[in-house]
């Protein structure tokens, strides 16, 4: 709990920055990086967790791997190796999108089908998910066949269940009832 609350303040602190030197939207694109890449790299981020490695290893580490990236986002790097919180990068860079993305008013939307979307439903869903939020949505479409088809689209807190299993749960319950 403590991470996720120091994570969040580095994360303001870094929008903060960037809006002041304008560069937020490159700064996104590194976190976006950065987030992505500690995700989906085990053994970068086992290295960032381990209290085995010395700091100066993985400052080294880090700043080769993010060579490319905006003075702002190698700043963040120094500043949590400086205070010992360089395992809260991967924290820090997924609240700093959030941010940015609040910022902007833009809304993440969550869609479950039994299948991949195709463009034509993608955007049928997308203006659903316009309309229950009224903000810019960006789609994340998961596959899970449990739902047997439909969707189940998810906006911030409220949930829209259109799915077969779920119509097939409502007639088991009114058939079980009388």
């Amino acid at each position: 709990m403590a991470g996720a609350r120091a994570a969040i303040r580095y994360a303001k602190a870094v929008l903060s920055l960037a809006s002041d030197e304008k560069s937020t939207d490159v700064v996104n694109s590194d976190m976006q990086l950065i987030a992505k890449t500690i995700t989906e790299n085990k053994d970068l981020s086992d290295m960032l967790l381990s209290p085995v490695v010395a700091s100066s290893i993985k400052k080294t580490v880090l700043l080769e791997v993010f060579s490319k990236s905006n003075k702002t986002t190698l700043s963040l790097i120094d500043i949590l190796i400086s205070n010992n919180r360089i395992s809260l990068l991967g924290d820090v860079a997924s609240k700093y999108n959030e941010l940015f993305d609040q910022s902007k008013g833009i809304e993440h939307a969550i869609v479950t089908t039994a299948v991949a979307l195709t463009s034509d439903l993608e955007k049928k869903v997308l203006a659903k998910a316009k309309q229950i939020s009224g903000k810019e949505v960006v789609l994340e479409n998961i596959i899970d066949e449990s739902i047997l088809g439909g969707f189940i689209l998810r906006v911030g807190d409220i949930q829209y269940n259109a799915s077969v299993s779920n119509q097939l749960s409502k007639l088991k319950r009114e058939f079980t009832l009388n």
